[in-house]
């Protein structure tokens, strides 16, 4: 993933052409209705929660997946992690069962990171996993693992790639020459026409030998001068390709292809939260927000920025609220085992999914003219007409739902399904449209009690 963004590319993940009005024709090959990419997504907007996994060389060092690029690392010596690396523990099953256990519903593993490292057996590279200490593909029964926990299958592929010798360098290249003159000189020794059909070769590849595959990560583009955006990539070739190979796949919005309609399925803020349900040319549009529990997004040894179970929880509710999915990472160690920081998180949203999935799961943003209460988040399931009200501040008694009034029949604690009664509005605050729920004195023992309205 990136580091730390900018407000200019913040704005750039989210669609770099928000307010623009320039489209290009939809090619023969991209074309399908609104109903028709509205039930190719319909898995996904239903399940809204997804693992990411961070996993390659730079486990070894431990200290961030950009550690080549922040500490301008020379092939020669990042070599020593490659010969290093030895997953012996690896066990998927574990990983997937953690995941099924937290109510996560697709994953999404980094098959090859910025630094060129592929976890399969590609025919296209030496710098793969079969090549390492450990000699096996890590893909094949990684795949299988999830599937047999029912989970779905999403690729993150790098279009970067430090090590390739036909990457040209640019602005961001850990290894390329710092003067624009010698730069471009040594850029005329690497082929671009190249190391684009390195991209295809090598998605082919992965849509093709792993069966299914449900969502497709690409990262990242960063147009402009000394960067690489769509032409570089031929990102319309690339999705030509995939879409091809794969026909319902979601593809996300990192190809550079944003002043287009056709040519991403979903936006991807990145480590922050939008204000509201992102919109492009004033529609609102499928988002998933990726974060990490600390910083980084590989493993990283000595990193204390972790967030505690509860920003998590609400992380994943907020995110709901605003019709959008979370896609939430861990960096396994250079052994293959999620460290304990991790597997305390993952514990704590599975106490917590255990009983309040549904709040979750089919759910997206409350219709217009319904008003959270306050210290409160609402999830909406528009199948079954229910209204989740996610208390992040446990009330004395009493909540105030502003204007509920005629809306709903009947209201629940949803982790233990006893009954709430309610009244319309009495206390002095009140008006003739709201409703007051009678609650427990005590916080019920959850790590965000959630309130179920049966709606009228």
């Amino acid at each position: 993933m990136k580091r730390t963004l900018t407000l200019a590319g913040i704005l750039m993940l989210l669609g770099m052409s928000w307010a623009a009005t320039a489209q290009t024709d939809t090619p023969d090959w991209a074309k399908e209705t609104k109903e028709q990419k509205e039930k190719r997504m319909a898995w996904w907007t239903h399940d809204r929660f997804g693992m990411f996994i961070h996993w390659g060389i730079y486990a070894v060092p431990g200290r961030h997946e950009w550690i080549k690029h922040n500490e301008r690392i020379s092939d020669a010596d990042y070599r020593k992690y490659f010969e290093h690396f030895d997953p012996d523990m690896y066990n998927p099953g574990e990983w997937a069962a953690k995941a099924r256990a937290a109510g996560m519903k697709y994953v999404v593993l980094t098959t090859k990171h910025h630094d060129g490292f592929c976890l399969w057996d590609t025919r296209h590279t030496d710098f793969k996993v079969t090549n390492t200490p450990y000699k096996k593909d890590l893909l094949k029964p990684f795949v299988d693992a999830f599937r047999a926990e029912g989970i779905r299958i999403g690729f993150y592929y790098s279009l970067i790639d430090w090590h390739h010798p036909d990457f040209p360098y640019d602005r961001i290249h850990p290894n390329g020459p710092s003067d624009p003159q010698e730069r471009k000189a040594a850029n005329e020794k690497r082929d671009l026409k190249k190391y684009q059909q390195y991209l295809k070769d090598q998605l082919t590849e992965l849509l093709t030998q792993f069966g299914k595959i449900d969502e497709l990560f690409l990262d990242f583009s960063y147009p402009g001068e000394n960067g690489k955006g769509h032409q570089d990539w031929d990102g319309e070739g690339l999705l030509k390709l995939i879409r091809k190979l794969q026909p319902s796949i979601l593809v996300d919005n990192r190809l550079d292809l944003d002043h287009t309609d056709w040519g991403w399925d979903f936006l991807t803020p990145e480590q922050f939260m939008p204000a509201e349900w992102p919109t492009v040319r004033g529609q609102r549009a499928p988002w998933e927000t990726c974060q990490t529990f600390s910083g980084s997004w590989g493993y990283y040894r000595d990193e204390y920025s972790w967030k505690s179970v509860h920003q998590l929880v609400v992380m994943l509710i907020e995110t709901v609220s605003k019709g959008g999915n979370l896609l939430l990472n861990v960096g396994p160690t250079a052994r293959g085992v999620f460290d304990d920081r991790a597997n305390e998180r993952l514990d704590g949203l599975a106490a917590w999914m255990k009983f309040h999935n549904r709040s979750i799961y089919g759910c997206t943003q409350v219709p217009d003219g319904f008003t959270a209460p306050q210290n409160c988040m609402m999830t909406y399931n528009p199948d079954t007409k229910r209204i989740y009200i996610h208390v992040l501040e446990w009330p004395f008694k009493s909540l105030h739902l502003p204007g509920f009034k005629d809306k709903f029949k009947y209201a629940q604690l949803l982790h233990d399904g006893s009954e709430i009664r309610f009244r319309t509005g009495s206390h002095e605050s009140s008006g003739a449209n709201d409703v007051i729920l009678s609650l427990p004195v005590e916080r019920p023992n959850v790590e965000v009690p959630v309130i179920e309205l049966f709606l009228e």
